[in-house]
């Protein structure tokens, strides 16, 4: 019997009455080159958005998928598991399955990588490393931006109407000033999530293949799973995505969009070199990709930024994040890019929010432009660099060499990430899981995220010496079985 949600999806019992499959649906599955579960469910999804699979319309039993695509019916009772949840399928029993009349919500079933980085925890640690947030000492004055506006007439005006301009035009002038590529729309948006979570919805569909750097920040993977998007990794260097991966991934998985942090890339701080990005830029020339930049760290990193965008702006939204360098309670960040891209964005936010306070957006002006605030912002790019080399150089004295990176955020390889945490919860110290970063299931190598921003220099050498001594700890299970 077919089950909607279950486990497994077994073959479709025979019925007295079977409503057979009709030869469009079975027509297409000659088409299919991507054989693996992921593939043949996006292929499914996509001859249902396209309307070539109507609604009501009865799939091939597994039994025949399997034959046809010569794969094992456990193949084909995940891509049928992964559709159901997605709500573009229903199983109806013995009757069979069948295209979903209406498109149905995902569930929300176990907690996303995110809630697992982020797990809640006692305030039993002395240091700790996993927040992945900056300095709250290392922020501009935010009172003092509230007092200088406050002596402005602007900062009283509460008469704009809900038709005005989502981006104040003196904010929208000082961001293009230096901005990496040519940009045809500019918005404000609450934060560099909200920006990239409208963008995939907006344009990313069920069963769509987008590539993401691999390890990956964990909310653009939960993000992905929950509109059925398929992640497809890219393997990095210190200088961003492997051009190889790329050119290989393109004509094997057909992706829509490519989602990457072109500096100080969290978890690693790997930064787009120039010469990565015009390797990257020609191998995407003819790809009608989208492109969505996250440019997370802008004022705390040392590295220029780079953007595919300057090479290929019709495809590419640039988005930059004040969260790292003013404070994430502004919840703001700056998309620019081709109108064909923000539009739908826009003109969708003005039926819910609106648009972003236009009176945080004064005080980011204020803080872009004064200059006490932008020598506070100065101060802390090159704090975070001191921290962040001081223990790279401790590590190193230890024997574990760490690839120098720009941001806030340091990839450490361990032997086992449980057996490492364990260790380092032993001395009090708190750091982050790799396992949420990482796009595959069995990486290579396991890693711990470091956040240093609030890391003080005293600490640096007891530290690395903890740090060295987890990173080489094993599951307790290993050394039983050694002794």
């Amino acid at each position: 019997m077919t089950t909607e949600l279950g486990p497994t999806v077994p073959d479709d019992a025979p019925s007295a009455d079977p409503a057979p499959a009709g030869p469009e649906a079975i027509e297409f599955l000659s088409g299919i080159h991507d054989r693996t579960a992921a593939g043949i469910a996006a292929a499914v999804s996509r001859r249902i958005r396209s309307g070539a699979l109507a609604p009501g319309t009865r799939l091939p039993t597994v039994r025949e998928v399997s034959r046809v695509l010569k794969v094992s019916p456990a193949t084909v009772n995940q891509a049928w598991r992964a559709l159901a949840a997605a709500g573009a399928i229903r199983a109806r029993g013995r009757a069979g399955t069948f295209v979903a009349t209406l498109p149905q919500p995902i569930p929300v079933t176990a907690a996303g990588r995110y809630q697992r980085l982020h797990s809640h925890s006692d305030n039993n640690f002395r240091i700790d490393l996993s927040c992945g947030v900056p300095d709250p000492a290392l922020l501009p004055d935010l009172t003092a931006a509230l007092r200088a506006l406050g002596g402005e007439d602007a900062i009283d005006d509460l008469s704009a109407t809900y038709l005005g301009e989502a981006v104040l035009p003196e904010l929208e002038a000082t961001v293009r000033a230096d901005w990496p590529m040519r940009a045809e729309r500019f918005t404000v948006l609450d934060g560099a999530l909200d920006a990239i979570d409208r963008l995939l919805t907006a344009h990313i569909h069920l069963g769509d293949a987008v590539l993401v750097e691999n390890p990956c920040f964990p909310p653009f993977l939960d993000l992905l799973s929950r509109i059925g998007a398929r992640p497809i990794p890219l393997r990095m260097d210190e200088s961003g995505p492997l051009p190889a991966d790329l050119a290989e991934s393109l004509p094997r998985h057909s992706p829509v969009a490519l989602l990457l942090q072109p500096r100080a890339q969290n978890p690693t701080g790997a930064s787009l070199s120039a010469t990565r990005v015009r390797e990257l830029a020609d191998i995407l020339t003819a790809s009608p990709l989208l492109i969505i930049e996250d440019d997370h760290s802008d004022g705390i990193a040392h590295t220029p930024v780079r953007s595919l965008g300057s090479r290929l702006p019709t495809h590419t939204v640039h988005i930059r994040s004040y969260s790292k360098s003013h404070g994430a309670d502004l919840r703001l960040a700056v998309a620019g890019g081709p109108a064909a891209y923000l539009d739908p964005i826009i003109e969708r936010r003005m039926l819910g929010p609106g648009w972003t306070s236009r009176l945080l957006q004064r005080v980011l002006l204020h803080m872009l432009t004064d200059d006490t605030a932008r020598t506070t912002v100065a101060t802390a790019r090159t704090t975070y660099r001191t921290r962040a080399t001081a223990l790279r150089k401790a590590l190193h004295r230890h024997h574990l060499p760490v690839t120098r990176g720009d941001g806030i955020n340091l990839w450490l390889p361990v032997t086992d990430e449980n057996a490492a945490m364990i260790s380092l919860a032993a001395a009090g110290i708190k750091a982050a899981p790799g396992g949420p970063f990482e796009v595959t299931d069995h990486p290579d190598t396991d890693h711990l995220r470091l956040t240093i921003a609030t890391l003080p220099l005293t600490e640096i050498d007891s530290l690395a010496a903890r740090l060295a001594v987890a990173a080489v700890a094993a599951p307790a299970y290993r050394r039983i079985r050694r002794g």
